[in-house]
């Protein structure tokens, strides 16, 4: 069985507290975007197998698709093993979630294949040991997420919109990003609210000018490169640009394909991930 694993964006993400745990409240408006990962799973004798088309990507524990099959096998006392192939299109490390997207396929094909009645609701449910933003991709479209990110909320979708996206040549740790954020400095806030009411207006000129990210500055004052981004495709008649999640990915809101091309084919010979894309 074979199925797309899609990447999101965050239209905002807000921080509003911490859980003794350690992990961050959050308030995030997520998006998927038409950029995808192509996962299959088959039944095997026994055991999980994991291949993919990049070498750099993991293919033990350290692979949320294959943690992802460790959960469901435990979970719903599978007798048999499977066989996880992963093709890779989405960046690594970018903030745009690229492996939980392909832990949320991963269950949701099993369930297919051996528990055809455990529905969505209850995958999202268990998928949050494997990773925050798994619930989120198994559910995707437009989703107002809280809580760790498992609290969520379906919104208006958001479908269509024109996006350019561009991967700067190396990764950041969201853990790190995550430890060196300080609440206190927070000067402003996300406008949540205002942003939901834009987006069942279909406001993008709303989005584009208020759209923001906490997580931003963090990352910026480690890697200016990502302000550098934005203003050239700002400079490329973008209407708003952003970093996604805790980054380096920016995205930016383009009004039609043609300003999205002359941008993707002025930056590509900088940017090795770049890519023309439309959210879903």
């Amino acid at each position: 069985m074979i199925s797309k694993a899609y990447a999101k964006i965050n239209l905002s993400l807000d921080i509003i507290g911490k859980q003794e745990n350690g992990y961050h409240i959050l308030k995030m408006i997520m998006q998927s975007i038409d950029l995808y990962d192509i996962v299959s799973v088959e039944k095997a004798v026994e055991g999980i197998s994991l291949t993919c088309n990049k070498s750099y990507i993991p293919t033990d524990d350290k692979n949320i698709a294959y943690r992802a099959a460790k959960l469901f096998i435990d979970r719903y006392k599978v007798e048999s093993g499977v066989k996880i192939n992963i093709v890779k299109n989405i960046p690594v490390a970018a903030g745009m979630a690229g492996g939980s997207t392909d832990g949320a396929a991963v269950l949701k094909l099993m369930r297919d294949l051996f528990k055809p009645e455990v529905s969505n609701k209850e995958l999202e449910k268990i998928s949050v040991e494997i990773g925050a933003d798994v619930p989120f991709c198994i559910e995707g479209g437009t989703v107002l997420c809280e809580g760790i990110g498992e609290v969520m909320t379906k919104l208006q979708p958001f479908k269509d919109k024109i996006l350019v996206v561009v991967k700067p040549n190396f990764g950041v740790s969201t853990k790190e990003v995550y430890k060196a954020f300080d609440l206190d400095k927070v000067a402003k806030h996300p406008e949540t609210k205002e942003l939901i009411d834009a987006i069942k207006k279909d406001d993008l000129d709303f989005i584009c000018d208020n759209m923001k990210n906490l997580l931003e500055n963090v990352t910026l004052n480690k890697y200016p490169l990502i302000k550098q981004i934005k203003r050239e495709l700002m400079s490329m008649g973008a209407k708003g640009a952003m970093m996604s999640g805790s980054g380096p990915t920016v995205f930016a809101f383009f009004d039609d394909m043609l300003q999205a091309q002359r941008a993707y084919d002025q930056l590509k010979a900088n940017y090795k991930e770049i890519f023309i894309t439309r959210t879903i």
